[in-house]
């Protein structure tokens, strides 16, 4: 009886480091998002994109890693929820608007606004709770800044391009529109995790390449943004979601 008693008071301090660590593990993206922001300071573009793909790495699995550990019961104090709204917001949002105001990616006088713009819509945008649909969507631009902009360092546009984009994503931020999570939505989720994969691919060769990849590599990132894009946009796909989610 002794050792079972002594087992059963151990169990749960061995769930609650388990739990513990996946919160430490999700809030180690700020530390990337500190990095990032530091090498962007310095004007090292690419480098700041890997750290933010390390970030991006880190909310990509954390999620599988808290349900398995059971986070939400094994460590009720702490929300995971809100600790990884924390995080992206400094990871997808703030590191990228720094970007843009200091990048040269559009005149001063453009670059200021575009970027409030970002931070503002992405701060209300996090705080919306019917920001994801029932069939488990996003409900407007997810505000997924850091993609975005990694695009306007990959591809030679002009400053009123980058400046429109930024606006018009903006303004999407607020629509009844839908755009596709990766891992949640049940539509065709192989073809856009098998997308996703190769996308974090191009997009690794491209900062190794310091953002001056190959064209076809270039080509392939581009695909792959457009199929993210158009995603929940198509009229049809909308129609028959009730048949196939």
């Amino acid at each position: 009886m002794a050792v079972t008693t002594k087992s059963l008071g151990e169990r749960p301090t061995r769930r609650h480091a388990l739990a513990f660590a996946v919160h430490l593990f999700t809030a180690s993206g700020a530390v990337c998002g500190l990095m990032a922001l530091m090498a962007a300071v310095e004007g090292h573009w690419a480098l700041m994109f890997a750290w933010l793909g390390a970030a991006l790495f880190v909310d990509g699995v954390d999620g599988t890693m808290a349900r398995r550990a059971r986070v939400g019961e094994v460590l009720p104090r702490w929300s995971g929820e809100t600790l990884d709204l924390v995080v992206d917001y400094l990871t997808y949002v703030l590191v990228p608007a720094f970007a843009v105001a200091t990048g040269g990616l559009m005149p001063f006088w453009m670059a200021v606004p575009a970027s409030a713009a970002i931070l503002l819509t992405s701060a209300l945008y996090f705080a919306d709770t019917a920001m994801k649909t029932d069939d488990l969507y996003f409900q407007g631009f997810p505000a997924v800044w850091n993609l975005v902009v990694f695009y306007f360092f990959l591809l030679p546009l002009n400053s009123w391009v980058v400046g429109g984009t930024v606006a018009l994503l903006s303004v999407a931020t607020f629509l009844p529109i839908k755009f596709v999570h990766p891992f949640r939505v049940v539509r065709l989720r192989l073809l856009t995790i098998a997308l996703l994969a190769l996308w974090a691919v191009l997009a690794a060769a491209a900062v190794i390449d310091g953002l001056r990849p190959p064209g076809w590599i270039v080509a392939g990132l581009c695909v792959c943004a457009v199929y993210f894009l158009l995603f929940g946009l198509i009229p049809w796909r909308r129609l028959r979601m009730g048949h196939d989610d």
